[in-house]
């Protein structure tokens, strides 16, 4: 039989949580496809930039070396469109064995400029669940990404009065979500994260000792996939975020 943990739906009352040592003060979220859309803005960029290479390549195979460009500059130029769109120069100049003309780069640098300026579109339930939990815990923002691209996502939402703190990041780590939560609550125990990466917002909250809230987006980059812990009582699965005040006031 699955774990209770992963099917908890609105309404069902749960026993004590056994990974809380006392009662949950402080919630994190991350941002990207958690709160608002983002995901996309990448898919419909590649989508342009395969076009663009349409003579060099199929659709699939400049996929493929697009993503492998991306995770081997990840440590050098780590999340976000910037990094994004370095990749894409990068790939275009493999595909065309440094042949590239300006114009093809200039196409590159304008439509990763557009994305530096997409609309900021908040996910369905978002901003009434923020406003219905501000008052009553520390909610605090770990995202990772470009520090003015996730800022002006952050202004251009209207959620950022809801917010204790913000933590821009580099990577999600254990070692980040201990410092976080230390910093802006009390301590990992009394915390929970909520996000739709397994790998960066579950995984590693779990393990600082958090619970973790796992709500699915229909987009998810392949590099944030990981499986999900379902025999760990702090893991939780969600299909709506409006869900998240049913199960918060369960764990109470």
């Amino acid at each position: 039989m699955p774990p209770l943990s992963a099917l908890w739906t609105p309404r069902q009352k749960l026993p004590h949580h056994p990974g809380m040592d006392e009662s949950l003060t402080t919630i994190g979220f991350d941002a990207d496809d958690t709160l608002w859309q983002s995901e996309q803005f990448y898919r419909l960029t590649e989508d342009r930039f395969a076009g663009l290479l349409a003579g060099h390549g199929d659709g699939p195979d400049i996929s493929a070396r697009l993503l492998a460009a991306e995770r081997r500059n990840l440590a050098l130029y780590g999340f976000g469109v910037k990094g994004f769109t370095l990749s894409m120069i990068e790939t275009a100049l493999e595909l065309t064995q440094n042949a590239a003309p300006g114009a093809l780069m200039r196409q590159i640098l304008d439509i990763g400029r557009e994305m530096l300026a997409h609309p900021v579109e908040t996910l369905p339930g978002v901003l009434p669940t923020l406003e219905a939990l501000a008052p009553r815990f520390r909610l605090v923002l770990v995202t990772k990404g470009d520090l003015f691209d996730q800022e002006r996502k952050l202004a251009a939402s209207g959620l950022g009065e809801l917010f204790d703190a913000v933590e821009i990041v580099s990577d999600k780590t254990q070692a980040v979500y201990e410092r976080v939560f230390s910093r802006h609550g009390d301590g990992p125990a009394r915390a929970m994260m909520v996000g739709n990466s397994l790998k960066s917002d579950i995984l590693p909250a779990i393990a600082a000792g958090s619970t973790g809230v796992f709500i699915p987006h229909d987009l998810t980059w392949v590099h944030e996939h990981a499986e999900a812990p379902e025999t760990d009582p702090r893991f939780f699965r969600l299909e709506r975020f409006a869900d998240l005040l049913g199960l918060v006031d369960d764990l109470a």
